[in-house]
Formats: C-alpha cells, sequence, structure tokens
C-alpha cells in the first residue's frame, strides 16, 4: 500500500514523473447541471473559440489526488484543440482521494449508477451541447484516469471510437477491492498479482454490459518498464484483455518507436490495439499527445 500512496502523492505534488506543468493556463468552464451525476462528479469543459462543425470530443482522466484542472494544466489538449477545434471534457472525481471508483459494481455495470455512469452523462450532454459527431469520441487518462478509461471501454463500449490511456490496469482488476486510492484499495491489482487469460480478462469486461453485441473501441496502452507503483506487469494484463476483445493477436515489436527507448507492441495490423513499453520510466509514462491525436484520427 505504501508504494501506491506514494505514487498518488508523487503525481499530486510533483514528482519525479508526474505530468508537468505547461506554460500557459487555458480557461476552462464549469458544468453544474450535465444529468444524472450519482457519485457527485465535477465537469469543467475546455471549448476552443473556433468550434469544428461536428467536433470530436475527448473524455481526459485525472490521476489519483489530482483534479480536472490539474490534469488540463499539465497537458497539452486544450493547445492542439485550438488549431483542431475539439472540445475537452475535464471531469474531477471527489471522493476516495480524488480517485476514479474503478472497484465497486456500480461503477462497473452499465448505467449502474457509480462513476462510468456520471461520466457517460456527461459525454451525452457534450454531444447534444456542441453538436459533437457521435462517431469521434474518445477517452483518455493517466494512473487512475487509465484505470478508468478501459472501465469506461468495457461499461459504455458504443460511446467511444478510440482509447489512449498511462499506467493504468485492464478493467476489471480492481473489482471487489474495497476501494480505488492508495489508501483503499487491494494492493494485489496494482502489484500485478492478478494474472488472468485474455478470454478471462475479456469475460469480465463483457459482463460489464451484459447483452451488447457491438463493436469495441480502439486501444492504446502504454506503460513503463520502471513503474514499480502500478506496475508494469500490469500492460501484459491489459493487452491480454483488448486483444482477446477486439480479436487481434500479436504480430511485432518495434524498437525505438516512437522515440528511443520505446517498444511498439502491435497486434494485428495495427488499426485496433498497439502497446508502448517505455524503458527507464516509471509512474507514470508521460503524456504523448500527438500520438494520441494520430491515433484518435482528429
Amino acid at each position: 500500500m505504501v508504494s501506491f500512496l506514494l505514487a498518488a502523492l508523487a503525481l499530486a505534488v510533483g514528482g519525479v514523473n508526474a505530468i508537468p506543468a505547461q506554460t500557459a493556463i487555458s480557461a476552462l468552464t464549469p458544468i453544474n447541471d450535465f444529468g444524472s451525476n450519482p457519485t457527485k462528479l465535477q465537469l469543467q469543459v475546455y471549448v476552443p473559440s473556433k468550434l469544428a462543425a461536428k467536433p470530436a470530443v475527448i473524455l481526459a482522466l485525472h490521476y489519483c489526488g489530482g483534479t480536472g484542472q490539474a490534469y488540463s494544466q499539465g497537458t497539452k489538449y486544450n493547445a492542439l484543440a485550438d488549431t483542431k477545434g475539439f472540445v475537452v471534457l475535464y471531469p474531477s472525481a471527489g471522493h476516495d482521494s480524488n480517485c476514479w471508483d474503478v472497484a465497486s459494481t456500480k461503477t462497473l455495470t452499465h448505467d449502474g449508477g457509480g462513476d462510468s455512469t456520471g461520466l457517460a452523462n456527461m459525454i451525452k450532454w457534450a454531444i447534444t451541447k456542441y453538436n459533437a459527431d457521435p462517431a469521434k469520441v474518445f477517452v483518455t487518462g493517466s494512473s487512475s484516469g487509465c484505470m478508468m478509461s478501459n472501465v469506461m471501454a468495457a461499461t459504455y463500449p458504443e460511446m467511444f471510437s478510440a482509447v489512449s490511456c498511462y499506467s493504468g490496469v485492464a478493467a476489471g482488476c480492481l473489482a471487489g477491492s474495497p476501494g480505488s486510492s492508495p489508501q483503499s484499495a487491494d494492493q494485489a491489482c496494482a502489484n500485478g498479482k492478478h494474472i488472468k487469460t485474455g478470454a478471462e480478462w475479456a469475460a469480465q469486461a463483457k459482463a460489464m454490459y451484459p447483452g451488447y453485441n457491438g463493436t469495441y473501441p480502439r486501444f492504446l496502452i502504454w506503460h513503463g518498464e520502471a513503474d514499480n507503483f502500478v506496475t508494469y506487469a500490469n500492460l501484459a494484463e491489459e493487452l491480454k484483455q483488448w486483444s482477446a476483445i477486439l480479436n487481434v493477436p500479436f504480430t511485432k515489436n518495434n524498437t525505438n518507436t516512437p522515440q528511443s527507448g520505446y517498444t511498439q507492441i502491435v497486434y494485428g495490423d495495427g488499426t485496433k490495439l498497439i502497446g508502448y513499453s517505455a524503458k527507464g520510466v516509471g509512474h507514470t509514462v508521460p503524456v504523448h499527445e500527438d500520438a494520441d491525436l494520430k491515433w484518435f484520427g482528429i
């Protein structure tokens, strides 16, 4: 538990691998009513001055101990939105040390009344408010935000075209844990002790949306090989899960891609699932916003 707690504190106060603050701070608009909000999440939105016709929407999820405002300041999505005209949703979780609930039955169930339900309602609101393209909705996040990105892809797969997230765990890894924060979580998940087959992980994810027979979003998954907080073993479990769900086998590794020390792990033809293993990188992998947007097709 100590190592997981230190990870959250490092991110919250700006540790070695914390997300660095960008030089310019863009104004966010608080949204008080976006529909049903069973867990009392908060929402701030970044809307560029030149909004594209039928814009894309990115749901950007913060790490434990963070806020939407902090994640906005630590990433370059707003600056990219200014040039490409998409909307960015920055929610905040105000419970369990500002960690997303990725453990309860409510959040791990489609329309179950947990954090996932509130986040889905934010997206529905944004599509209507900004006349956004429902086929261009994406989710990203770091640490706890990556864990929640996996959960959103499992509980509301019909909402998302693609995911790109950093240093998280497979959907359902923390299922049944007393909580999702460093103080409350079962540490076996973060420590990489939950080892399953791809079929087992896929069945767990699909059980979160009973009766759903549609497609699942494309996945880009990043993890640091030197991550001792949400350990590197979790990358393999995420890749097994989404390889089985998306029905794409491992194909090849490309070294030093997209930069020195990173290995690109390709599944199928590389259009549905790719992993990135970052040598010498701890918790969390720095956000690669340009690569995210390329994956999203924005």
